[in-house]
């Protein structure tokens, strides 16, 4: 209530100043230079303020469709820098504990940003995995069933009975980096199979008011090159692109709007403070002027 007590007076205080000016200026530049002010004026307010569709998302209306749409029924292909998470599993405990990275007794702290780089298998830049006494396996382009199956085959000659082993595949967390204007930059983990652009961005804490909704980039590195995908927050039909469901690795960024490099305010309240400030200015410096002459 006091803010708003001292912005009303500061800005009483500039209208007084304008009005004054109107004093040293005879009547047909006093004209003009109404005409002129109302012009800027009107001019700022239109461009400067961001239009609160601009600030909404999922608009439009839900539209049915006649055919049942597969939603991300294609299997995710396994990329260099993946983090698996192997989990073996048989009544020979000690037969086990060979082949795993960990005790079972880590088993409470392993599922941690920091412990997943010691306790899972990183795919390297040839596409391997490393696993004890079996060696390197190549898993680039695999899914992790078909890791699992490659895995479940080389244990054959290990266990009696084969059907015994319990083996689980699957990523260690869905890791993307996100940048750009949101509230929270910086590379995150979400431990989860599936992850969509919405909770991607909700993890980074939402965009800011300055952030371009209707032009949000993916950037997707596969094995044929980099790729980028541009998406509109805005629009219901997000939920329907392709690439909802962002990959590891991913590269998220949302490029500011253009009032931001104005610098004229993102409300109607700061593009009026802004423009008062500017008046301010002017009718100093022809007063000034005018004192001069």
């Amino acid at each position: 209530m006091i803010q708003n007590y001292f912005l009303f007076a500061k800005i009483r205080r500039k209208i007084i100043v304008v009005k004054n000016l109107k004093l040293y200026l005879p009547f047909s530049q006093n004209q003009n230079m109404n005409k002129y002010l109302t012009f800027v004026f009107l001019a700022i307010i239109c461009t400067s303020c961001i239009p609160n569709k601009d600030l909404i998302y999922f608009q439009g209306e839900a539209q049915t469709n006649d055919s049942i749409r597969k939603l991300q029924d294609i299997p995710y292909k396994l990329q260099v820098n993946d983090m698996l998470d192997i989990q073996i599993k048989s009544s020979d405990e000690k037969l086990v504990d060979l082949f795993q990275s960990s005790s079972s007794e880590d088993n409470n702290i392993r599922y941690s940003k920091e412990s997943l780089y010691f306790t899972s298998y990183s795919v390297d830049k040839h596409g391997n995995i490393r696993l004890p006494y079996i060696g390197e396996i190549n898993v680039l382009g695999y899914t992790t069933r078909e890791v699992r199956e490659k895995i479940e085959k080389e244990f054959e000659s290990y266990f009696k009975n084969p059907d015994d082993v319990f083996i689980t595949v699957k990523l260690a967390g869905i890791r993307f980096t996100i940048l750009g204007e949101v509230k929270k930059t910086g590379t995150i983990v979400i431990y989860q199979n599936q992850v969509n652009l919405v909770e991607a961005i909700a993890s980074a804490g939402d965009i800011t008011v300055v952030g371009n909704r209707k032009n949000v980039s993916i950037f997707r590195k596969n094995i044929d090159g980099t790729k980028r995908y541009t998406i509109n927050m805005l629009d219901l039909a997000t939920f329907d692109v392709d690439n909802f469901f962002i990959q590891s690795n991913d590269v998220i960024y949302v490029e500011p709007l253009k009032q931001k490099s104005w610098g004229t305010g993102t409300t109607g309240m700061q593009s009026i403070t802004t423009i008062l400030a500017v008046l301010s200015l002017l009718t100093t410096t022809i007063l000034l002027v005018q004192a001069l002459k």
